[in-house]
């Protein structure tokens, strides 16, 4: 059988390495998988079967350094994992037997107890007996932490199998961004992550191990391993099993493209995903030990866990391309297999933070770090200077990268979408995005037809609102300029009346009081005011710290155990403060504390804008589709609905699999509205780099009209899966909970706040003066696009290129005096 492509040029920045071991390994996980009853049978697999897939070599590849006990434990891990695969397959893919497939599953977590020495059913099945040995093996040399959340990936990787059986049902092949979160769960990436954490000795401490460093990299782990195993798997999957969940056939369906063009695609996204990693490591990991105060010893385990991670990803291609199990034969792929990236991290200026390099560079490191386990928390160590910034290395190194190879620095070209972009190597794709020119002009925001069938009447209390806020907002000072407080000023009574927030709250809340309408359209107000606030403040100056120091202090406002507040000091925490007492107040404790995360992640999310406008760097695809739900306040304003639910529905259906996907795909639907209508504010007139249209253009090479349309096609794709979500598996979701008729009805409920949600902003959008061209004349003025001093003019610099102008001046984290960015962005609650 001849393959349905060729094989793209993969982007593997680091070499494999083979574990010594592997020798031992391969014949323990044999004999193991015998004891287990997966062989002869088994009617699944034959000894010949598990030979010919050698997960020994995959696991000796991917686990360099385990130690021979490890190495076959970890092996023993992946032998059933693939096995339950293929049993699942045979047993109820093949038979679309979900009931049966839910039952099976359902019994699997009894093998996994919290505690390691509860007894467990005895094992009916294969699948069944290994995991019992497996967890009575592995689980009492890991901490608690480590458990719950190995556990969790376990449970997430076999439940979400019922998820692709539903689609394979229903012949439906899911949306790009449904397809990435959903393959995280049922491709078993975060699970491996895992188990690199027990073979590298390198549990993560339990301080930092739910922080935004710690899931990004696991994250883009994640999806650069599935989308590689996609592209290997595609044949066998699509062609022989029928399966629907791959990332090429995803985005053959989304793009309308040849196969061909689709794997190509799929290729840049795992490129992309990989160097989202890479920076993760190098400009958000040293910050993230200098913010916690994280020993030497938590530092080294850390590092190693990373270094582990870019091990697996090494060696699991190398493994796929040597394993029977795959489409593995030709192409780009032949011969070499790589684009091997020199610069990546271990460019010139990144030295001191080689982290991602296989080999003993990081276990020096590592070792450094632990030796100091008496002298402290690392700080000062991990605070990079003017002049040894890690961003300023590496963008040198991008420059040396991408030096005598004729590569185009420029902003994305014009040209369609689709074909092979197999030419543009990842150094040039790596380049690109910290090469963007700010304060271009690019005329009016082109607004595709927004076909939302949600319509809503406006609350009677529109008006009394407008009033009100405009009062709140000049009461609390953030209408007016205070020599003493540096966050009163950035809007004045006329932009504020122009930008009409009550509009769309009263889309939103139809049906409220005149009090809680109040309410929502100050929550609006605040937000907004203090998304335009921080890149106002510390975006120029590339003041992270002082953004951090703003943003630490609002908790002081938001008590949860009937603490007293502090005392405000600036017209921002006048106004947190007074949103929290009226909101908070009735609440209990721990919805208090639920609450309270929900603001968090929107006011942090600001901090990672910072970030990369710091970076002048235009966000990867996926890092910024997730970011985004939380830079618009989407979590914000849903859980003030949740919330108000009481306790009808059970707090594990808000955080299934539908209740998530319903809330990602109408939060996804209103960000990118958002970014559509505010394109031209925020890439003209504010210098943002964090607007989809924009993100499509790097990530596509394609100009903005082909952007626009493929942010549209997004938006309604992931409206399709609302409505899906809706009809198809919510029904499900109520008999897999048992559901009463108030709870059910609490949900149907919630369906039409969200759909009212997506109508009222919609309205606002189309309603309020802040997008449009002749309104952004009216609030910045002609001469804020190319203001002298600002990098629209300075970064245009003759033979340097932008690139060469944020050489020229500091760019990375800590450069305080430096100027990347000259105007206030705006990509928030109201970008």
């Amino acid at each position: 059988m001849s393959q349905p492509f060729e094989l793209p040029s993969f982007y593997v920045p680091h070499p494999a390495r083979l574990n010594p071991h592997l020798d031992e390994a391969r014949a323990h996980s044999s004999e193991w998988a015998r004891d287990m009853g997966m062989l002869e049978g088994s009617g699944v697999w034959t000894r010949a079967d598990l030979d010919a897939h050698d997960y020994g070599l995959l696991c000796a590849y991917t686990h360099p350094d385990a130690s021979a006990e490890a190495l076959s434990l970890v092996t023993d891990w992946y032998v059933w994992v693939f096995f339950f695969d293929d049993h699942f397959l045979e047993v109820f893919k093949r038979t679309n037997d979900r009931e049966g497939g839910k039952a099976y599953l359902d019994r699997l977590p009894l093998f996994m107890p919290a505690d390691p020495d509860a007894a467990v059913p005895e094992p009916t099945n294969p699948v069944e007996a290994g995991l019992a040995d497996l967890w009575r093996r592995t689980v009492p040399v890991m901490g608690e932490d480590w458990r719950v959340r190995f556990a969790e990936s376990t449970r997430n990787l076999l439940n979400e199998s019922l998820w692709e059986l539903a689609n394979i049902n229903a012949g439906r092949v899911a949306n790009p961004v449904e397809y990435i979160e959903m393959r995280r769960k049922v491709g078993g990436a975060p699970w491996s992550a895992g188990l690199i954490e027990y073979a590298a000795a390198a549990e993560v401490p339990a301080a930092v191990s739910g922080s935004r460093p710690l899931r990004v990299l696991m994250d883009a782990f994640s999806d650069a391993v599935h989308l590689r195993n996609d592209l290997f798997s595609y044949q066998r999957e699509v062609e022989d099993e029928g399966e629907l969940s791959n990332g090429v056939l995803v985005l053959e369906r989304f793009l309308e493209c040849t196969t061909q063009e689709a794997a190509e695609s799929v290729n840049d996204l795992l490129t992309s995903r990989l160097q989202q990693f890479e920076n993760t490591v190098v400009t958000e990991l040293p910050q993230l030990f200098a913010d916690t105060g994280l020993d030497p010893d938590g530092c080294a385990r850390v590092l190693a866990y990373v270094k582990g991670l870019q091990d697996w990803q090494a060696g699991g291609h190398e493994w796929h391309m040597r394993s029977s199990r795959y489409m593995n034969g030709g192409g780009a792929a032949a011969g070499a297999a790589t684009w091997w990236d020199p610069f990546a991290i271990g460019g010139v200026g990144t030295s001191a933070l080689d982290v991602l390099k296989s080999g003993g560079a990081l276990d020096d490191l590592a070792g450094e770090l632990g030796s100091l386990s008496r002298s402290g928390p690392v700080t000062a160590a991990w605070a990079p200077t003017v002049g040894e910034s890690p961003v300023a290395g590496l963008l040198e190194a991008l420059r040396a990268a991408t030096a005598g190879r004729g590569a185009s620095l420029e902003s994305p070209g014009t040209g369609p979408v689709g074909g092979s972009r197999g030419d543009v190597d990842p150094g040039v794709r790596r380049a690109r995005s910290h090469a963007h020119v700010p304060f271009q002009a690019v005329g009016p925001s082109r607004l595709p037809e927004f076909r939302l069938p949600f319509t809503v009447e406006l609350n009677p209390c529109l008006e009394a609102s407008r009033l009100h806020t405009l009062e709140w907002a000049g009461r609390i000072g953030l209408l007016e300029t205070r020599p003493d407080d540096p966050s009163a000023g950035v809007w004045t009574a006329e932009r504020m009346a122009d930008y009409d927030l009550a509009l769309c709250a009263a889309g939103i809340h139809p049906d409220a009081s005149a009090d809680q309408l109040d309410l929502t359209t100050d929550w609006l107000a605040w937000g907004t005011y203090a998304d335009d606030y921080f890149p106002a403040a510390f975006g120029r100056t590339g003041d992270l710290a002082g953004a951090k120091a703003v943003h630490a202090r609002f908790r002081l406002f938001m008590p949860v155990d009937g603490e007293p507040a502090a005392e405000p000091l600036t017209a921002l925490e006048r106004g947190l403060a007074d949103l929290w007492e009226r909101t908070a107040g009735p609440m209990t404790a721990e919805a208090r504390g639920r609450f309270r995360e929900a603001v968090e992640k929107m006011t942090l999310s600001w901090i990672w804008e910072l970030n990369n406008q710091v970076q002048n760097r235009i966000p990867d695809p996926v890092d910024y589709l997730e970011m985004r739900r939380s830079t618009f306040g989407s979590d914000l304003t849903m859980s003030l609905s949740r919330l108000a639910h009481g306790n009808v529905v059970p707090p594990e259906v808000y955080v299934s699999g539908p209740m998530r996907s319903l809330e990602n795909a109408a939060a996804d639907y209103a960000c990118l509205m958002n970014d559509l209508f505010s394109y031209q504010k925020e890439v003209e007139y504010e210098g943002e780099v964090h607007n989809a249209a924009l993100v499509v253009q790097n990530f596509f090479t394609c100009d903005y009209p082909a952007a626009v349309r493929i942010v549209d096609d997004l938006m309604h794709a992931r409206l399709d899966q609302f409505r899906h979500v809706v009809a198809e598996e919510f029904p499900v979701l109520f008999e897999d909970f048992g559901l009463d008729g108030p709870a059910r009805a609490v949900l149907a409920g919630y369906v039409g706040e969200l759909e009212n949600w997506l109508a009222g902003i919609l309205i606002w959008h189309r309603g309020c003066l802040r997008y449009r061209e002749e309104d952004l004349l009216r609030h910045f003025g002609r001469e804020a696009a190319g203001v002298p001093g600002t990098v629209a003019e300075e970064a245009v610099e003759p033979g340097g290129g932008v690139l060469g102008a944020l050489l020229v001046r500091p760019t990375g984290l800590g450069t305080s005096a430096a100027t990347v960015a000259g105007a206030v962005g705006t990509v928030g609650v109201a970008g």
